[in-house]
């Protein structure tokens, strides 16, 4: 079979089931498209022989009967997931053929859920970027354009996916870094509640707001990969929620009639492109036609979202990377005089620009005599942009707008600056700083026939309600079924 990677994940699984396909023919035709499209960077390791032993596990598992639904599915990992099988970097030279002892969690319970592991993707170093041009490893390319950026950090996962190098794909979202990718590659991808998933045995960036989500083809997919990736994990992730597993498929057939969708006036102010602003106009159009409402509401602290988290994700990116000073563990400078001189060489050598920029940041914000002015007022303001959200939500069901002011950019774009991509997360970043489930799903094309996403923001523990209103956009439309012409 051919065309084995234009197949969604549910498809993918109910081949399985029914023993049309192996789970090793899907292994080995994955891994060789992996190997002809090498140059779109979205893979960072392989290991065919691992990858074919969880296949051939799998096939077994299938025969016996009775095998969870995901059995035998490929996925491939974002590379700040550890893994014992695949060599873990998180992008950067500082972990340069790093093997973990043991699996992340939401590695592990895709893996017992059945799927089984290509490899791992590239991504920004240590998932800090809105482009993937920051990994050590090299830039990651936009299948729709090869000239243009996938987005980040999650850039590796949306490029394996849009390209069909995967059927699915974990990601991280700590600001915006499953959605925006998404939308620049014209996929679906879910940033749950804030606790939904287990962030054991991911490379923390920034502790209070990184969270695991699926990217893939569809919200069906979405809904059945989150389904196996979420529940507690307390006993070793204190941030974990106490709550039990959910399966969110049963509810994504659910009528759109009655439901509220609150639009904010701040998402379509000046600085949305035009093409960007007709293509989520005409999504909502088409919500209306499945019965949906369209409510005009108010974010007024959504400018506020960036000075606020470029304050708080540095200071804790600065706290949580002290770690890697080559003493235990990751890089470690080769020649150097002192305790003091190694710490300082091997972090030199071992992290990239970004991540220095925001380490200086963060150390500086937290220092004495500027925590207070910077640090504690950024924390006062995270509350008030959640008191926001929960005020529009008395209005309505779910929010609606743009996931970026633009599609994707030029990648090398020497005309832009950090400033300018910090820029990007505007519409992003108020949901992840409030903790809220929010997601990705292409609507429509712009300037270069380049994808277009629309975001759903819905309220805490609100996940099933956004499958259900992205599913059902999908079952109206087909902009998710689009793809890459040389990727076909």
């Amino acid at each position: 079979m051919q065309d084995l990677h234009l197949l969604t994940v549910r498809e993918t699984a109910d081949l399985l089931q029914t023993k049309q396909v192996s789970s090793l023919e899907l292994a080995e035709h994955y891994l060789s498209r992996a190997n002809t499209h090498k140059a779109l960077g979205a893979f960072l390791d392989c290991s065919p022989d691992a990858t074919r032993l969880a296949a051939k596990a799998a096939d077994q598992k299938i025969a016996m009967g009775n095998a969870p639904r995901l059995t035998g599915v490929p996925i491939a990992h974002k590379d700040i997931f550890v893994t014992k099988d695949f060599v873990t970097t998180a992008g950067s030279k500082m972990l340069k053929g790093y093997r973990s002892p043991f699996d992340a969690t939401v590695v592990a319970r895709l893996a017992d859920a059945g799927m089984v592991t290509l490899g791992k993707l590239n991504c920004d170093e240590f998932a800090m970027g809105s482009a993937n041009e920051n990994s050590f490893y090299g830039k990651v390319h936009n299948p729709w354009d090869t000239s243009r950026v996938p987005g980040g950090s999650s850039g590796g996962s949306a490029a394996a996916v849009a390209a069909g190098l995967a059927p699915a794909a974990t990601g991280t979202d700590t600001g915006g870094s499953i959605r925006q990718p998404a939308s620049f590659c014209g996929i679906t991808g879910i940033k749950p509640t804030y606790g939904r998933a287990s962030r054991y045995g991911m490379v923390a960036y920034a502790s209070s707001l990184d969270q695991a989500g699926p990217m893939a083809r569809t919200a069906e997919d979405c809904a059945l990969l989150l389904s196996a990736m979420c529940g507690a994990d307390l006993d070793r992730d204190s941030t974990s929620l106490d709550l039990p597993p959910e399966d969110f498929t049963p509810g994504l057939n659910d009528s759109m009639k009655g439901l509220r969708i609150g639009v904010p006036k701040e998402f379509f102010a000046d600085g949305l492109a035009d093409d960007v602003r007709a293509a989520i106009d005409a999504a909502l159009a088409e919500y209306e036609k499945l019965g949906a409402k369209r409510v005009p509401i108010s974010l007024p602290r959504t400018e506020l979202a960036i000075p606020v988290y470029y304050i708080i994700a540095p200071a804790e990116a600065a706290s949580n990377l002290s770690r890697f000073d080559g003493v235990k563990f990751g890089h470690r400078a080769a020649d150097y005089k002192d305790l003091a001189d190694m710490y300082k060489k091997t972090r030199a050598q071992g992290f990239g620009d970004e991540v220095k920029r925001r380490i200086m940041i963060g150390n500086y914000v937290l220092s004495h005599g500027y925590y207070d002015a910077y640090y504690l007022q950024a924390q006062r303001i995270r509350r008030m942009i959640a008191d926001d959200f929960q005020e529009a939500f008395n209005n309505c069901d779910l929010i609606a707008g743009p996931v970026a002011p633009s599609v994707a950019w030029t990648l090398g774009d020497k005309n832009r600056k950090p400033l300018d991509d910090y820029l990007a997360d505007i519409y992003t970043l108020p949901a992840s700083l409030a903790g809220l489930p929010a997601m990705s799903i292409p609507v429509g094309f712009g300037e270069g026939a380049m994808p277009v996403g629309m975001q759903l923001i819905g309220n805490y523990l609100q996940e099933g309600r956004l499958l259900n209103a992205a599913h059902q956009y999908q079952l109206a439309t087909d902009w998710h079924l689009q793809r890459p012409v040389i990727f076909k």
